[in-house]
């Protein structure tokens, strides 16, 4: 049977788009939720029985970032079909440099999204500057906000909401269109209304009259909106829901407060990860500012800052204490998805932790191998690495004191890649493993309790041998064997193990319970030989 070239370009658009999603680790189905469509819509396209339209094509093309690939089938296969109808119109729509997001011909030409703690409360102002780049005028344009106390606890965290639920009342919502002297207030309408999620309808008119963004327009539109410390955690994350191509993220803290702040950025096809431009810090008139940009930030993408206030606040019973949302968890339409713990519940140590950017138990990366480097020619990556390892290890040491030494693994800060800092317990200069693997171990064993700061509220006693030989990489990529003994023994070994995927509750016995680290005798004490 002869194969038409219309035919053949919707197979060759089929298999590029199957091709791009099995790349982006996604199902028929996630991908169909993220485009707006039946599932089995998805699987038809794909199966050749349902030809793609211009509407699937861009959002397949936008949600799955393809670089263009996608949308180019779809030409191919469009101006094929066109041309077996003489005499009719076809004009290719205009195409940003970045692809149409689901059901909107909207760019965010440049974000500035400002966060300023005062007296008990965030205030969050969020400035972008809009182009339309579509054929239709734009009417509406959506904002979401959510708050979230405990993230790795929805329970707890539906419960806690439903007691003491967010509303419009305490954001004081207010939203402008254009620039002074001509600023006009822009209506709002709600969408949802529930205890932790608001989700509205900023809508271009006002009492006055309408002013639709049309096509080929511009205009900057500005809202801003108020919550209290005690629902706001402390982080701050912007999801680029729409092609953007600035965005601008401030910070503006009272000085006396002394924060300290990091970042970390997800995307469809990469892992959480520190951000790749350093922040920008300053201090002026009793107030710390930090600011960080980037440009062109991938559709998808997440952006989140994350600080912790080293001075007690004055204005507060307690210093709210933030719980990040795991890697996986998504922030609502490009709006912020704060989360804090109670201010009249003590700080867990895992909070702390998590707070200092510690992956916590859960997520799927702890138990996943870890990459490993090929060295010599990851050199420049591997130090990458292992300067963001000394980074949050300085972080968790004004958290704890290790009295029997301590160490840190590359996945436990999000990243995927095989190395690890282990600090002995006398404080001497810190063991760099890369791509370790134990070569051989003793027959001779004890057990000790050990602390893992992806879950620092309980201790577990685990048996390790008292020796072990590890062959690790230097980053010339020479390996080598070093022999560990009894602490850094244990300490190495728990580390490799987080490289493997492995927790020290995998290597307990079913019988033997963790101990809650309240109820744990031997903090600040060394293990004992």
């Amino acid at each position: 049977m002869t194969i038409s070239p219309i035919e053949r370009a919707a197979d060759t658009f089929a298999v590029e788009l199957s091709r791009w999603r099995v790349d982006r680790g996604m199902t028929k189905k996630q991908l169909a939720a993220r485009m707006g469509f039946d599932p089995s819509y998805v699987s038809h396209v794909e199966g050749r029985r349902h030809r793609p339209t211009e509407d699937f094509a861009r959002r397949a093309e936008a949600v799955l970032g393809a670089g263009g690939a996608i949308w180019r089938c779809f030409q191919q296969y469009d101006e094929l079909r066109h041309a077996r109808a003489p005499g009719s119109a076809h004009r290719d729509p205009p195409v940003p440099e970045q692809w149409l997001p689901p059901g909107t011909g909207l760019i965010v030409e440049q974000e500035v999204a400002a966060l300023s703690y005062q007296d008990g409360a965030y205030r969050c102002v969020i400035r972008r500057a809009l182009y339309n780049a579509g054929t239709e005028p734009v009417t509406r344009y959506l904002v979401r906000v959510a708050v979230d106390r405990y993230p790795n606890d929805p329970e707890l965290s539906n419960r806690y909401h439903r007691d003491r639920p967010l509303t419009f009342d305490e954001l004081d919502l207010r939203a402008y269109c254009g620039d002074p002297p001509a600023r006009e207030p822009m209506r709002w309408r709600k969408k949802h209304d529930r205890d932790a999620f608001k989700e509205v309808w900023l809508l271009f008119e006002n009492d006055d009259g309408r002013f639709p963004l049309y096509p080929g327009e511009r205009v900057a539109i500005e809202y801003g909106y108020t919550v209290g410390q005690e629902k706001w955690g402390q982080w701050f994350q912007r999801a680029v829901r729409v092609p953007t191509r600035k965005l601008t993220v401030r910070l503006d803290f009272p000085e006396k407060l002394d924060p300290h702040v990091w970042g970390v950025e997800t995307s469809l096809s990469a892992e959480e990860a520190p951000l790749r431009t350093p922040l920008q810090r300053r201090t002026e008139d009793g107030r710390t500012h930090v600011e960080w940009t980037t440009d062109e930030p991938l559709l998808n993408a997440r952006y989140r800052l994350e600080w912790r206030f080293r001075a007690q606040p004055t204005d507060a019973p307690a210093e709210p204490v933030p719980a990040p949302a795991p890697a996986e968890a998504a922030a609502p339409a490009g709006e912020p998805e704060p989360a804090t713990t109670s201010a009249e519940t003590p700080a867990r140590a895992s909070d702390r932790m998590s707070a200092a950017g510690i992956v916590q138990r859960g997520a799927d990366l702890l138990h996943r191998a870890a990459d490993p480097f090929g060295l010599p020619a990851d050199a420049a990556a591997a130090e990458e690495v292992l300067t963001e390892l000394r980074a949050a290890l300085a972080r968790v040491d004004q958290l704890h004191l290790f009295s029997k030494g301590v160490g840190l693994a590359a996945p436990q800060i999000g990243l995927p890649r095989s190395a690890a800092i282990v600090r002995p317990p006398d404080g001497a200069e810190p063991v760099v493993l890369l791509n370790p693997r134990v070569v051989d171990a003793s027959a001779e064993t004890d057990d000790q309790y050990e602390g893992c700061l992806s879950f620092f509220d309980v201790r577990g006693l685990v048996t390790r041998p008292l020796r072990i030989d590890v062959e690790h990489a230097r980053a010339d990529g020479s390996r080598s064997i070093t022999s560990f003994e009894q602490g850094m023994a244990r300490l190495v070994a728990h580390e490799i193990d987080h490289l493997e995927g492995r927790l020290y509750v995998d290597r307990m016995a079913a019988d033997v319970p963790l101990v809650p680290v309240e109820e744990y005798r031997e903090t600040g004490r060394p293990w004992h030989y």
